[in-house]
């Protein structure tokens, strides 16, 4: 098996090509890349969508989106990666056209987990990592695969925070900042998840915004250009204190927007584990069923923390539940 030279400057590349928040939890592997190797560069093979989110970390030196790659003929994917000079591919998220086109570009260093029959053929570490099983976090899984690359131990969710190397990447339009109060606390509620989380449902979330001090709060819904046709009918019965964002910014603007709110609460999908690596308030709404629970998927942020309820649906999560938990954000 090829190891890698550290005696040059190498160049490693993520490969996570799924959604956002699987994204956001894989960021601190670039951080901890240089300090095993110090210098060395680093690119992220990532799909148009989750780009912004990569482009917030300050760790990572580059981006490779797989969009443009499939765009290629076939014969020219791999010539397209051997052009990059990649040294080390790890494929954080398996996929099987992306382990082929990595072998096919000569990469030296390919990483993947056993857990995938491809793998056997197109990788030439195979790291043995189970997920399902595991009681790790998921981005404490990811970092197993650097096994190969010099990590001897799984970091602590605390180390893992410390590494996310995340930083706005734009500042706020002065149309949206306008839109955050200076004398409230500026609440983020996210109440969709494009079938990432498992979803606690439009009333319970008006019910919450009832809950919650009309004096004290700006509230402020968020959720993609899809979603706002979903919620468009249920944002007409809001109080007037809340504000529907949904469908009316980029991402690059909702990364910048969260940066300067105050809270968030959502289930497990992406601008959770934004805001929780922004360093916000954050809380993150999770069934107990395996393996979508919070023990694998819970926020990771220093102000971060979760809700699990006692069965495999969000029932069990009252109104009053999660207005407590927020109030004290508030305090």
């Amino acid at each position: 098996m090829p190891s890698i030279d550290k005696t040059k400057i190498p160049h490693i590349l993520i490969s996570r090509t799924d959604a956002i928040g699987d994204v956001v939890l894989t960021l601190s592997m670039a951080a901890y890349i240089k300090e095993l190797i110090p210098g060395a560069v680093i690119s992220f093979l990532g799909r148009t969508y989750t780009q912004p989110v990569i482009a917030a970390c300050t760790a990572v030196d580059g981006f490779i989106n797989y969009d443009d790659i499939r765009k290629l003929p076939e014969s020219a994917q791999a010539d397209y990666l051997r052009d990059k000079n990649i040294d080390v591919i790890i494929h954080v998220f398996p996929n099987k056209h992306v382990a082929a086109i990595a072998r096919n570009a000569g990469i030296r260093l390919r990483i993947g987990t056993t857990n995938r029959l491809y793998h056997w053929f197109t990788c030439n570490k195979l790291v043995k990592l189970s997920r399902k099983k595991s009681d790790l976090h998921e981005a404490q899984l990811n970092l197993i695969l650097l096994k190969p690359l010099g990590l001897t131990y799984v970091p602590s969710l605390k180390q893992v925070i410390d590494h996310y190397s995340f930083e706005r990447t734009v500042q706020l339009p002065a149309p949206l900042a306008n839109i955050l109060a200076k004398d409230k606390f500026n609440l983020i509620i996210h109440p969709k998840s494009h079938g990432s989380g498992m979803e606690w449902g439009l009333g319970n979330f008006a019910g919450l915004i009832g809950e919650l001090s009309t004096g004290k709060f700006n509230i402020i819904i968020t959720g993609s250009e899809k979603e706002k046709l979903l919620l468009s009918e249920w944002v007409m019965t809001l109080p007037g204190n809340v504000t529907d964002m949904s469908g009316k910014m980029t991402l690059p603007e909702l990364i910048a927007f969260i940066f300067n709110a105050d809270g968030l609460l959502a289930s497990g999908t992406g601008p959770l584990h934004i805001a929780a690596a922004a360093g916000i308030n954050t809380l993150g709404l999770f069934p107990v069923q395996r393996p979508i629970h919070p023990g694998r998927w819970a926020p990771l942020g220093e102000k971060s923390g979760f809700l699990e309820s006692t069965v495999d649906n969000l029932n069990s999560i009252t109104i009053a539940m999660v207005a407590a938990k927020i109030n004290t954000w508030n305090k």
